[in-house]
């Protein structure tokens, strides 16, 4: 049940004055994402704030102003000419001065009537709006307020500009935000005000009420709204700490391991381990001890050995007589966990199997039955693995592999397919540390951060493509020396048409430029292909069959040939940081002395220019990802974004990182203290919840 305090807030925004239908609709639009259940409530409207705020308190002179300006001045109107035409399409073009100078001001496919006293030779009246230059000519084309003098007091000296959808007026947002307003109850406050960086910020209603003031009220002090983005956090912290909670704490198995079957994998390795690599183990062994259910992420660079760790999770669920399962997004990247995993496992003894969609007839058969009797420890596959049918003996483990691009309600459906099945998500995106308190604020975090003995840095080098045939002539040289290593073509635009179609045109002319001895080295691979012959392009790099891989971003993921150690990247700027990174990533895993060329098209943009910088100064993912984040903002550092996760509406996770960490704290110790949230502070922050809409938080507390 929703606090009856909040029910004003919670009222359709036809509720109030001058909100018909059709507006209702409309809003509903502007501030609702979409997908969400209409209509569009008070407090959506409330929290959808302005983008800008315009200045028009200052009287400007002709003179004054300059192109791109948003000006308010005192004019007289001197000549008026089309008014005549203007139903025919013709501007209607108005001539005014003042003692400086002269103003063009023109309106297009405007009725005559409706200008007023702009129209009205001789008249005295204030325009405000952008000054634009036409032949050099000082014009303001619709201005965004035409009155008379005596009228000057109805233009608002600060107006806030809100994001528009196609048929909503200002005038009508404005109005409707006003009302709202109105009907802002009285709330205690949430706020740990102990907290040196929130003790400033002011009350949750005064923060709406600077933010979309009043016309006369100039921009409001920044604490405003990093008042509202703490609260968007801390309900989106909250939330994930309680669902943790309930759904984590005492749900789990508590596992009997000694260790012995995982010693066998790490004696059977022909290296040793990392020391990132043995904490990790050691803080997933604690976690299968524990009644609580394990949820935890492996946040691992590329080449840090994640596969390897989780393979010593599974050995050790082996051990207590569970099964383990490992989703992977691709089958590329299946194939190579099923291949990597199955050379590792063998000393061990432990029985490994792969179910995609390409497994078929006896094979697939054989397989269900496996997992169906146990005899299968581990099976490695991809959405096929959550389909009905598949069933398990005693499914312990779930491995999520490139978790951010699995849906909440696939990785539930691989956990459902056991009881109290502990799940353990891995990426090789390296994120920025605020990013995963906002992203997996409901994951223990394991971060592999050392490169196994022996890596040599990859040296790294932006070239301009006018460079390139200088840059083919290398190539030649080294694959005439049996180099092996991959050339990515460029993203052209988003479709997969139009890569494919760059993949195609650089493969055959690098086949030309390489001659005939070359040609027949060089493979193709692409998002079109089937999955035999993506597998067959990849082994054939591997074997030494081809030697060099012409590819679209397929590789960037997954793809292991450990003596590859060339990467060409074509059009790196349109590349993000995080993916150039990626790409690198496939070259430099053995102890070869590895390049990656980043080819350019001049002139390159500032954050362009960045991106293309950080990658020459640091081989460094952790440090990538935090610069990444610098130069884009939150956006997209992921690349692909966590399918269900909401984004914030107010807060930013870039510009607010400080509040992430602030609130991610803040929660955990609110729900280790308070779980049921029954203290006078946890009774507010009922209310934090609710008007975020963080409600199935608040259910499963009380279901508990």
């Amino acid at each position: 049940m929703r606090d009856e305090r909040l029910q004003p807030l919670f009222r359709p925004v036809s509720a109030l004055s001058g909100v018909g239908p059709k507006a209702e609709g409309l809003l509903t639009k502007l501030v609702l994402p979409a997908g969400a259940n209409p209509p569009a409530t008070l407090i959506d409207l409330l929290l959808h704030l302005p983008s800008a705020i315009v200045d028009r308190s200052a009287r400007r002179t002709i003179s004054d102003t300059h192109e791109g300006m948003i000006a308010t001045i005192a004019v007289r109107i001197i000549d008026v000419r089309g008014l005549e035409g203007a139903r025919h399409g013709r501007p209607i073009r108005i001539t005014a001065e003042d003692d400086t100078g002269e103003l063009q001001i023109v309106y297009f496919n405007a009725r005559p009537d409706w200008l007023g006293a702009v129209a009205r030779e001789g008249e005295k009246v204030v325009v405000s709006g952008k000054i634009e230059l036409w032949n050099g000519q000082r014009q303001m084309v619709h201005p965004d307020y035409a009155v008379p003098l005596a009228s000057a007091h109805t233009i608002p000296r600060f107006e806030r500009i809100y994001p528009l959808t196609a048929g909503l007026s200002p005038k009508l947002v404005r109005k409707a935000m006003s009302a709202a307003l109105g009907e802002m109850p009285s709330l205690p406050d949430w706020l740990d005000r102990a907290v040196p960086s929130l003790a400033g910020l002011p009350a949750f209603a005064e923060a709406l009420s600077a933010l979309h003031g009043q016309e006369n009220a100039p921009a409001p002090d920044p604490s405003a709204r990093r008042r509202l983005a703490y609260d968007e956090i801390l309900s989106a912290q909250l939330a994930l700490a309680l669902i943790r909670h309930f759904s984590i704490t005492g749900r789990g198995v508590a596992r009997a391991i000694e260790g012995h079957r995982a010693q066998k994998v790490m004696d059977g390795l022909p290296f040793s381990l990392t020391g990132a690599q043995i904490r990790a183990h050691q803080e997933i062994r604690a976690d299968l001890g524990s009644t609580n259910r394990m949820v935890r992420l492996i946040q691992g660079d590329v080449g840090a050995g994640k596969t390897l760790v989780a393979l010593l999770a599974m050995a050790d669920m082996a051990e207590a007589g569970a099964q383990s399962a490992l989703m992977a997004p691709t089958e590329v990247l299946a194939r190579q966990h099923f291949e990597t995993l199955s050379r590792f496992a063998q000393p061990a003894g432990l029985q490994v199997a792969i179910l995609t969609g390409r497994e078929k007839g006896s094979v697939r058969t054989q397989t269900l039955a496996g997992l169906a009797d146990g005899s299968i420890d581990i099976v490695v596959g991809t959405h096929a693995l959550i389909q009905d049918g598949v069933g398990f003996k005693a499914l312990g483990l779930a491995v999520i592999d490139e978790q951010h691009r699995f849906g909440v309600g696939q990785r539930l459906k691989l956990s459902d397919k056991g009881a109290a099945v502990d799940l353990l998500a891995m990426t090789a995106t390296p994120i920025p540390r605020t990013l995963v308190m906002a992203w997996y604020g409901d994951l223990d975090v394991s971060k592999l951060d050392e490169k196994p003995a022996g890596r040599k840095p990859i040296d790294t080098r932006a070239l301009p493509m006018e460079r390139l045939d200088a840059v083919v002539d290398r190539l030649r040289a080294a694959l005439e020396a049996g180099a092996k290593g991959y050339w990515i073509c460029p993203l052209v635009e988003e479709s997969d048409e139009s890569d494919l179609t760059a993949a195609i045109e650089r493969h055959e002319a690098l086949q030309r430029a390489m001659g005939p001895t070359l040609a027949g080295k060089i493979a193709l691979v692409h998002g079109r292909m089937k999955g035999e012959e993506k597998d067959a392009a990849m082994a054939g790099l591997k074997d030494g069959t081809s030697q060099l891989l012409v590819a679209t971003t397929v590789v960037e993921v997954g793809v292991d040939v450990r003596d590859a150690t060339i990467m060409v990247i074509e059009h790196a700027e349109r590349f993000g940081l995080s993916q150039l990174h990626q790409l690198r990533g496939r070259i430099g895993r053995g102890d070869e002395a590895s390049t990656c060329l980043l080819l350019y098209a001049a002139p390159l943009g500032a954050t362009a220019q960045a991106r293309l910088e950080a990658m020459r100064e640091t081989n460094d993912g952790f440090v990538l990802a935090e610069r990444d984040l610098d130069l884009r903002g939150a956006g997209d550092v992921l690349g692909t974004r966590q399918s269900g996760f909401k984004d914030f509406e107010v807060a930013d996770a870039a510009l607010d990182r400080d509040l992430i960490a602030v609130a991610h704290d803040d929660a955990r110790l609110m729900v280790s203290q308070d779980p049921h949230l029954r203290s006078e502070r946890g009774k507010a922050l009922r209310l934090l919840l609710q008007l975020f809409r963080r409600d199935s938080a608040v259910r499963l507390m009380q279901s508990g």
